[in-house]
C-alpha cells in the first residue's frame, strides 16, 4: 500500500476548497444582499400606471377615424403606445411622434407586436407632412377618459403603454426622453 504525503493531501484539499468557494461567493454575497433588504429593480423611463387601470374591462371608447371604436383587448399579444398631445400639437409634437414611431421601427422583426394609437387632433402640418397615417391609427377619446395623461403644455405630447389584455402599463408626461422609451420597448416587446 502506497503512503499517502500529507503536503499533497494539504494542498489538494486547498485547492478544492478554493474552487468550492469561488462557486459559493456569489451566492453568499446575494443572500447577504437580500437579507440587508436591497432587491436589484429593472427601472423603466416610464412611470407606472397607479392605480392600475384597464381600459378594456372600463370599456374606455377611442373612436376611430375610419368610423370604428379601438379594440383594447387584442386578439393577438400586441402592446398599444397612446400618443395623447397637448393643445396646438404642431412642430415639436411631431417630432416626438416621428421618434416614437421611429422606435417601433427599431424593434425589426417585433415591430407588428406594437401597436401605435394616437389620440386627438393630428398635428396641424402633419397632412403636409405625410407619414403620420402610415404608422399611427387616428382616433378621439369623446368621453375624455384619457384626460388625466394628456399633457397641458402646448405642443407637447405624452404617451401610454398599454398591454395587449388592455391594462395600461406606464405613463410618459410631456418631454419624456424617446431614447427611454425605445429602451423599454425593446424590453417588453419580444
Amino acid at each position: 500500500m502506497n503512503a499517502v504525503d500529507p503536503v499533497a493531501l494539504r494542498k489538494s484539499r486547498m485547492k478544492l476548497l478554493l474552487v468550492a468557494s469561488i462557486f459559493a461567493a456569489p451566492l453568499v454575497l446575494a443572500m447577504a444582499l437580500t437579507l440587508a433588504g436591497w432587491q436589484p429593480t429593472a427601472k423603466g423611463n416610464g412611470l407606472p400606471v397607479t392605480p392600475q387601470r384597464n381600459f378594456a374591462q372600463e370599456q374606455l371608447p377611442v373612436h376611430m377615424a375610419d368610423g370604428g371604436t379601438w379594440a383594447w383587448h387584442d386578439s393577438e399579444p400586441r402592446l398599444t403606445l397612446v400618443a395623447l398631445p397637448g393643445p396646438g400639437c404642431a412642430a415639436h409634437c411631431y417630432e416626438v411622434l416621428t421618434a416614437m414611431a421611429k422606435a417601433r421601427v427599431m424593434l425589426n422583426r417585433n415591430q407588428s407586436r406594437l401597436r401605435l394609437l394616437y389620440v386627438g387632433t393630428p398635428p396641424a402640418d402633419a397632412a403636409q407632412r405625410g407619414g403620420m397615417a402610415n404608422y399611427w391609427k387616428l382616433g378621439t377619446d369623446t368621453d375624455g377618459k384619457l384626460a388625466q395623461w394628456r399633457p397641458q403644455q402646448p405642443d407637447s405630447v405624452g404617451a401610454l403603454l398599454v398591454e395587449s389584455d388592455g391594462t395600461a402599463l406606464a405613463s410618459y408626461p410631456a418631454g419624456f426622453d424617446a431614447s427611454g422609451l425605445a429602451q423599454d420597448l425593446q424590453k417588453v416587446v419580444k
